[in-house]
């Protein structure tokens, strides 16, 4: 492992070159693809880090989006907006999050999880686009850094009992206190309904580039970690998950109805993110192998769907300067093709056919239902109200009368629609090679 983050930090002295970086790192997902992954076991050690199959999953998306981030943010690079302090910032949070997934040490994974934050908070308040990024910032941190401190106590409480650091080293304690240090910072990560109140407010101040990666990477944190952590909690998961299955169902069937009221479009696709990251809570703490299936499928769905609907409002945001979607209107009439994205995509966030979104859904509701069968109406409430805001989205946007201010208007280039294309093959194509991801779980 060694060797690739060597490669990886070689990026740091090529930042004077936008389209450089993101030849560098498209590399870098070649050199990940020639990495023998046993599907079974961990593999590529390396003193304190690792690989398996669930970290490169995870890895692969970190990439992947990091690359599509960077083609979005091609503005940054033309205004000259102190482009190579951009770029200096987020491999550094490339770097630290790399770290995150590859680790093997849990302490280590604790120190680069929290550490991650501070690249966040830099490009929140320097590439932000309003005055409130500042308050946006402080959310971010107070909200996340609070949470993390009795996971770092539990930790230590887990080293004194187990007499060591590493993941697949220990055994499953008990104690209703130890199991609450040690999961709320990734239901906060996630984030859990309750806690998400800095999601949205970062979404709305961030860059793309830092919607991009909070809606592809940052809520994939705390899931990501649910799935290490739950080998030490097991024993008290059973006798205390289905409360947070009951609050991530409630929480994810009001965020549904506060969506089809929402005007802001950043806001409502933050909103559905919130929606899925709450199907995802509840798959994890079914403590099911189709719940942890689905949850991973649909973190990576999630992942490119989210990020590439984020771009789509990014894209209109940069013609109108507005996100509000009483301006947003009629744009079939200006871009047909760019009305057919929206479309696409829409249409893989809310769970159609051929996704692995689809795939994703499925599995986790049959976990849930596991725990209780009367979660069954809340998911069928969920699920529909995706779809109604989904298409309330598409029909606001796209239809209507076209604003009257509006004088001029600039295309869509053909960066653009390489950059939504990449976002939409991934989800679709991976359906045919799911059963990888069924074999391990």
């Amino acid at each position: 492992m060694l060797d690739f983050f060597l490669y990886m930090g070689f990026c740091l002295f090529i930042l004077f070159d936008w389209w450089l970086v993101v030849i560098y790192i498209l590399l870098g997902i070649f050199i990940l693809l020639f990495y023998s992954i046993d599907l079974f076991y961990i593999c590529n050690l390396s003193y304190f880090l690792m690989c398996d199959f669930l970290s490169m999953g995870m890895v692969m998306l970190l990439m992947w989006i990091f690359m599509l981030g960077y083609m979005a943010s091609y503005k940054v690079y033309l205004m000259n907006f102190y482009g190579s302090l951009f770029n200096l910032n987020n491999m550094i949070m490339l770097i630290m999050l790399l770290v995150v997934f590859f680790n093997l040490n849990i302490f280590m994974f604790y120190i680069f999880f929290e550490m991650s934050l501070i690249p966040m908070l830099i490009l929140i308040m320097g590439w932000g686009y309003q005055g409130e990024r500042i308050q946006a910032g402080l959310y971010l941190i107070f909200y996340t850094l609070f949470m993390s401190l009795p996971l770092m106590g539990a930790i230590f409480y887990l080293y004194l009992v187990n007499s060591s650091m590493g993941f697949f080293i220990g055994v499953s304690l008990s104690g209703w206190i130890f199991y609450m240090f040690l999961i709320l910072a990734f239901l906060v990560k996630m984030p859990m309904y309750f806690f998400h109140l800095w999601l949205l407010k970062a979404h709305v101040e961030a860059p793309i580039f830092g919607s991009m990666i909070l809606a592809g990477i940052m809520l994939k944190l705390g899931g990501y970690g649910l799935m290490r952590f739950m080998l030490f909690i097991c024993i008290d998961g059973v006798e205390y998950n289905y409360i947070w299955v009951v609050i991530s169902m409630l929480g994810g069937f009001y965020m549904s109805l506060v969506c089809m009221v929402q005007f802001d479009m950043k806001l409502l696709i933050a909103g559905s993110s919130v929606v899925h990251m709450s199907l995802v809570i509840g798959g994890l703490m079914s403590l099911t192998g189709l719940g942890y299936m689905g949850s991973y499928i649909l973190m990576i769905g999630h992942g490119f769907c989210s990020s590439g609907m984020f771009c789509l409002a990014n894209l209109s945001y940069e013609r109108f300067y507005s996100r509000s979607l009483m301006i947003n209107k009629g744009l079939i009439s200006f871009m047909p093709i760019l009305s057919l994205w929206w479309f696409l995509l829409i249409s893989s966030n809310m769970a159609a056919p051929p996704t692995i979104n689809l795939l994703g859904e499925i599995l986790l509701m049959i976990g849930i239902l596991f725990i209780s069968f009367f979660f069954i109406f809340t998911l069928i409430m969920i699920s529909f109200f995706s779809v109604v805001y989904g298409l309330g989205l598409y029909i606001m946007g796209q239809h209507g009368k076209v604003f009257s201010l509006l004088y001029s208007f600039c295309m869509v280039y053909s960066r653009e629609y390489l950059l939504l294309l990449f976002h939409w093959l991934p989800v679709n194509l991976m359906i045919l090679n799911v059963d990888f991801v069924l074999m391990y779980f």
